[in-house]
């Protein structure tokens, strides 16, 4: 059996898997609710905002040590059976989430739920890196990347309505149920990598393989990864490493709390934060299509992977910048500040696809899944140092010095992919 467009499955599947997984990570937020609702988790296991930022500071943590842990296990065991082990585990911790009576229960399974939902995103570099010719990958990037932003347009309103009818407890096992269903398409569709599986055409695998870099076209099985040693000692490595630790938290600071920010602000509770929060996540599964789509027509028309990679990345650095002023300057109703936050997300993923697509760009096989999950750990770090301060400082002010510190990170993280990677290529062929 030959099937047509079989890359288009396995990125398809990968999106689904990404779509489950930010609902997953989504649930804690948009159930916590305040300690006055009843029926909301804070108001159930008797918990509080200081221990709302604990309990996602620990997810962050586990999630940053995942993405290092993960991005070596998916170039180690490869994207086929590292997806098996990832979803799976973080498939059971989300329904193990019904099954806790206080903090301590909720913090291990948030740190199991951390270190295996990280493996989807190095692992879906490298899957595009096996699967794409060099033209499409921001695009394949961007329709993964998608699945998050869908997720989060899903996330609120499916779960408010399972917790308004059944209650926090048989929401976390419903949707921990989703991820352990989807092993087996998974390992049904995706039997090996382009050059060997038995159902890809002869067209579709020789446009992979000459789409592809000479270092991606000579790779075998047999080849050895560099390790983080060898992959730092390329200055094109730190353009990826240093922007995302400034980037990352622009997004983390929506998905953690805006929730939270709209109780606070606007007094919502879970459902009307579920009529609301998912909005900016049509914009931000946006950006991600048109920004992958973007670059591959740059890539095509020019020839140059640099121009179309920075070019995007610049115009989506633009649009966050502004609209993160407009957030203070404007954005001072519901209505106003979610539809900002829209363009504002819009701009992340329009720019963040072509960034995760570098380690692919400047490394090929086995040191793909290594930077990308380097380059990840350092990013949720970054995240992790902002929950710490945004609870201390909404306290003592307010939230408008958040906005003020990661809309100055947007021109620190573009000025760094430039600075760091002057031509944007494989430095392999150096």
């Amino acid at each position: 059996m030959k099937v047509k467009g079989l890359r288009w499955a396995i990125i398809g599947l990968i999106f689904l898997a990404t779509v489950i997984n930010y609902i997953d990570r989504s649930a804690l937020a948009i159930m916590w609710g305040s300690e006055g609702e009843v029926g909301s988790i804070s108001n159930s296991l008797g918990l509080d905002k200081s221990d709302y930022g604990l309990i996602l500071n620990i997810f962050m943590v586990f999630y940053a040590l995942g993405q290092l842990f993960s991005g070596k296990l998916f170039d180690k065991v490869g994207t086929r059976i590292g997806y098996v082990i990832s979803i799976g585990v973080w498939g059971l911790s989300s329904f193990l989430h019904s099954t806790v009576r206080g903090l301590v229960g909720l913090t291990i399974f948030r740190s199991t739920l951390g270190i295996s939902e990280a493996g989807n995103w190095p692992g879906a570099v490298k899957s595009n890196a096996e699967w794409f010719p060099i033209k499409e990958r921001a695009f394949a990037q961007g329709l993964f990347n998608a699945g998050a932003s869908i997720g989060s347009v899903i996330a609120p309103p499916f779960i408010a309505a399972l917790f308004v009818a059944y209650g926090w407890r048989t929401t976390f096992m419903v949707i921990g149920s989703f991820g352990v269903l989807w092993i087996i398409p998974w390992l049904l569709i995706n039997k090996a990598g382009p050059k060997k599986h038995p159902w890809i055409t002869k067209e579709e695998q020789d446009y992979i393989i000459e789409g592809q870099s000479e270092a991606d076209q000579n790779a075998t099985e047999e080849t050895k990864g560099k390790s983080l040693v060898e992959i730092l000692s390329y200055k094109e490595s730190w353009a990826i490493v240093v922007g995302r630790f400034f980037l990352e938290p622009i997004w983390w600071l929506f998905v953690g709390w805006m929730p939270l920010y709209l109780a606070d602000v606007y007094g919502f509770n879970v459902k009307e934060v579920g009529m609301f929060a998912w909005v900016p996540y049509v914009g931000a599964a946006l950006g991600s299509v048109v920004g992958g789509l973007f670059s591959g027509k740059i890539i095509s028309k020019t020839g140059s992977i640099d121009k179309g990679r920075k070019l995007t990345i610049l115009i989506g650095g633009i649009i966050m910048f502004l609209g993160l002023v407009a957030t203070v300057l404007v954005g001072n109703t519901p209505e106003r500040f979610v539809a900002i936050v829209f363009f504002v997300l819009f701009g992340f993923q329009f720019a963040i696809g072509n960034v995760q697509t570098l380690p692919s760009d400047f490394f090929s096989g086995k040191s793909v899944g290594s930077l990308a999950g380097l380059a990840g750990m350092v990013g949720v770090f970054s995240v992790i140092l902002m929950n710490f301060l945004v609870p201390i400082i909404q306290e003592k002010f307010s939230y408008t010095p958040i906005f003020v510190a990661i809309a100055v990170a947007v021109p620190l993280g573009i000025g760094a992919i430039y600075f760091f990677a002057r031509n944007i290529e494989s430095v392999e062929k150096k």
